[in-house]
């Protein structure tokens, strides 16, 4: 897609410096970008280099002035560029219909403006709401409802009773609502507690591929709206997050965790169950939580301490081998006392 440099800074209500007429056809960062391309200089001291490369249109902040390039200035040129991003390179289309090989219940209830693809299998009683996307190999079991503008990538499948908010995306290979990890230990055997619970998925969430969400054994497994999930992404039965949460890659949580609202949980971290993590929350990378989280705390380390906490045992143990060779010259000085005193 194409459009006029005008056209884009309206859009993002930022400020015209230069050629309104000029047609940007791309994105792209500084040392990548051609002629027609827009990039982004987040800060001052990276215009330059904007400034020198071959885009044609640079996002900027400050007070920057350029005699080769169209600036559009704004307030936040990162936030400007992922809006940029949305409106040069639209999602794909698709047009509304059912592809014949298809697989419907009678009793399911498709939006005709939905598009479903070829070889998705819709199981009974489903419901799916206005222009949304299945696009190839989805399976949807019985008594699940998908909202609107919801679009399911390759294979990615959804077991019964599963909710899905509108304006969520999931990515191919992801799984919603497969039976949680629930056994009972009864005379030398695993006794499996049935799962009948189900996944709840509010509205503008996006999960990444191959990640797994189990239903709840009882009541619901939900996601918060505007949530965000990476890839690789295990979340076990009852686990509630709040809104607007960001979950990185390859991180766990295990059963009946909740997490409020804006956490952020980095990547390959692990949470343990049946604990309360507080509103805006951040987890650093590689974490094990153990114990509740309080509002606005930040824990690092395994297990998880607060941040400060982590990072003075971060450089305790690196001055041990200093400490080990100072304490080995003192036990020395101290045997020698002792000869002495002998």
């Amino acid at each position: 897609m194409s459009l006029t440099a005008a056209a884009l800074a309206e859009y993002l209500n930022g400020e015209l410096l230069g050629d309104g007429f000029l047609e940007i056809t791309g994105f792209a960062t500084a040392d990548r970008a051609v002629p027609g391309d827009l990039t982004f200089a987040e800060k001052d001291s990276y215009f330059a280099a904007a400034d020198a490369s071959l885009a044609s249109a640079v996002l900027v902040a400050g007070e920057c002035t350029s005699t080769s390039k169209v600036l559009i200035r704004v307030a936040n040129p990162r936030i400007a560029a992922a809006y940029a991003l949305q409106l040069l390179y639209p999602a794909e289309a698709f047009t509304a219909g059912i592809d014949p090989s298809a697989n419907i219940a009678k009793s399911a209830s498709i939006d005709p403006s939905a598009h479903i693809g070829p070889s998705c299998v819709i199981g009974e009683n489903v419901r799916i709401g206005p222009s949304s996307v299945l696009i190839g190999g989805n399976h949807v079991a019985h008594d699940c409802q998908i909202g609107s503008d919801v679009r399911l990538h390759p294979n990615v499948v959804l077991y019964s009773h599963t909710v899905i908010g509108d304006r969520t995306t999931i990515h191919s290979g992801t799984v919603i609502g497969a039976d949680g990890y629930g056994y009972v230990f009864d005379q030398g055997r695993h006794v499996k507690m049935p799962q009948i619970g189900n996944v709840m998925v509010g509205n503008d969430v996006e999960i990444g591929s191959n990640t797994c969400i189990d239903r709840a054994a009882l009541g619901s497994t939900t996601i918060g709206s505007g949530t965000k999930i990476d890839n690789l992404v295990h979340i076990a039965h009852n686990v509630t997050f709040g809104q607007n949460c960001l979950i990185l890659g390859q991180t766990g949580f295990a059963g009946s965790t909740t997490l409020g609202d804006y956490c952020v949980i980095a990547s390959q971290s692990g949470v343990a169950g049946h604990l309360n993590i507080g509103n805006q929350v951040t987890i650093g990378s590689k974490s094990g939580v153990m114990r509740d989280i309080a509002d606005k705390e930040t824990v690092l380390g395994f297990p998880a301490v607060k941040h400060s906490q982590a990072k003075r045992q971060w450089v305790g143990i690196q001055r041990l081998p200093d400490i080990q060779l100072q304490l080995r010259e003192l036990q020395k000085q101290v045997a020698a006392l002792q000869a002495q005193l002998d």
